[in-house]
């Protein structure tokens, strides 16, 4: 299902994503695609892509802007006006039209459709130090392109809301929850609720 659904997914919105990366050319240098290495299913290390959302050297300077990090003990690194993040990148955060390259993870088998958000190794690392079980649960099942912490609430929630909304989910998921969570993505797009 998860394959089917990237495929037809990728063939369907194949004009917006090239519409994104004609965008992206044009809006800033640096490249199109963004890829950070993540954990996913038992700790395995892969590379998720992204339609780029930031200056090209937004890694860099990650370390000079820890000490503004709006989120609650540090786990998840959040600045609602991060000032690496280009103009064209604040309009596809909200739209999360820059996730759409990670349809070709799902190809490759490096995630699902639903399931935990994968982790970028910094915020991996500090939910491992500050909660070693819920970062054991998240790593159960393979992460998602979408998932519980994106229709509960994404960057307005802090990360022991997002652990215990993905505990719920490795505790119960289900075929027809998994639909749901994919039905409700769509609404919180649309909405632009959370992103940032």
């Amino acid at each position: 299902m998860d394959l089917s659904g990237a495929l037809v997914g990728l063939m369907l919105l194949s004009p917006v994503m090239l519409a994104v990366a004609l965008m992206i050319r044009f809006d800033s240098p640096g490249p199109v695609l963004f890829r950070q290495l993540r954990r996913g299913r038992y700790g395995n290390l892969f590379y998720v892509l992204k339609f780029r959302t930031m200056v090209a050297d937004a890694e860099r300077r990650l370390k000079d802007l820890e000490s503004l990090n709006e989120s609650e003990n540090g786990v998840l690194f959040k600045m609602k006006n991060d000032p690496r993040v280009t103009p064209l990148g604040r309009f596809l955060r909200r739209s999360s039209l820059d996730e759409l390259p990670q349809l070709l993870n799902v190809i490759r088998g490096e995630m699902t459709l639903v399931g935990p958000r994968p982790l970028q190794l910094r915020d991996s690392d500090r939910l491992r130090d500050l909660d070693p079980e819920g970062y054991a649960c998240r790593l159960q099942v393979m992460p998602g392109v979408t998932g519980p912490w994106q229709v509960g609430g994404r960057s307005d929630i802090d990360y022991a809301q997002m652990v215990e909304l993905d505990r719920q989910y490795v505790a119960n998921r289900t075929l027809l929850g998994d639909i749901r969570i994919i039905f409700q993505t769509v609404l919180v797009v649309l909405v632009g609720r959370g992103a940032y």
